[in-house]
């Protein structure tokens, strides 16, 4: 087992940070929902988040308004151990999503503003020379200008000996131009990407059911990703590099929320694959965040100690 902690910056994660407005019933659809209670959230800051509750150094790229929701979300992701320095306060309002409470897949209505408001100076040279991980997601690359400021900061990043990671997490309702996104996926992986997708995001973005998920973890090998984990929920997940690939199943547990269970997710397998464990083993791991999330209603609010998502894996 060989670390692959070489610079001072483990992960540095890149997109949404934003209010999530959370049903506080269980609800299929926000028709139905009544009354919500108020969490940070955010894909990116979710997973930098965790990342740093398991002892890794991070940092995060992200814009949120100058408003109370903004010093909100601020507050939330400094408290966690997060590098700030890469963010930035805009005068557009900091971004929020309705999403309901939900025992398997989520439903949600994104409200968006400050969160795309990326730009170039968040991302210099300096800072990505110091950095391991790259990471974003499909949700913040759905929008101008965060998407060309992305693109282009991953590509310096990759060319640095950064090693990508990208949440395959598209819906149309972000990104309604479906060609776009699997041709900008297609380039994110061929720069040798991390790529976690789920079965429900495999569906959206090429449209049809995900019926053999060794297939689509080939596909994105084919792109030229270097590693991939489909996830299927309570079935478990698949993880595959080209030297061959895993079946991981669930384990039983009870769920109080599913919303961020794929960024704790992450969080443990990249945290493992940066201290030189082998796929199987980072899926491992990463399976054991996902449990500690899936019991625990909104975003996990203490350290978590590494060794003991270990020995639990």
């Amino acid at each position: 087992m060989q670390s692959k902690r070489f610079r001072p910056i483990d992960v540095l994660c890149a997109g949404e940070l934003l209010i999530d407005f959370i049903s506080e019933n269980f609800a299929d659809n926000l028709e139905d929902a009544t009354s919500f209670k108020r969490l940070q959230g955010g894909s990116p800051a979710n997973l930098c988040m965790n990342l740093s509750r398991l002892g890794n150094q991070v940092a995060l790229a992200a814009t949120v308004g100058h408003d109370d929701m903004g010093a909100f979300l601020w507050s939330a992701v400094e408290s966690a151990g997060v590098d700030t320095r890469l963010m930035r306060r805009v005068p557009q309002p900091s971004t929020l999503i309705l999403v309901t409470r939900s025992r398997q897949v989520s439903n949600f209505e994104p409200y968006r503003s400050a969160d795309i408001c990326l730009d170039r100076s968040q991302f210099p040279d300096e800072v990505l020379q110091q950095t391991s991980i790259f990471h974003t997601t499909c949700f913040a690359l759905s929008q101008s200008p965060a998407q060309e400021v992305l693109l282009e900061a991953a590509a310096r990043a990759a060319a640095l000996g950064c090693r990508l990671s990208i949440d395959a997490n598209y819906a149309g309702k972000i990104w309604p131009n479906q060609a776009q996104a699997q041709s900008i996926v297609a380039n994110y992986c061929a720069q040798g990407a991390l790529v976690k997708v789920s079965e429900v995001d495999w569906e959206r973005l090429y449209g049809s059911p995900l019926s053999d998920p060794l297939s689509a973890a080939t596909h994105f090998l084919g792109l030229g990703a270097a590693l991939v984990c489909v996830t299927l929920g309570g079935d478990g997940c698949l993880i595959a590099t080209k030297e061959g690939s895993h079946f991981l199943p669930a384990r039983p547990v009870e769920v109080k929320d599913t919303t961020g269970a794929g960024d704790a997710f992450w969080s443990g397998l990249l945290t493992a694959w940066l201290d030189g464990y082998e796929p199987l083993s980072c899926a491992m791991a990463g399976r054991r965040m996902a449990e500690i999330k899936l019991g625990h209603f909104g975003p996990l609010s203490a350290p978590v100690n590494k060794e003991q998502v270990y020995r639990e894996m």
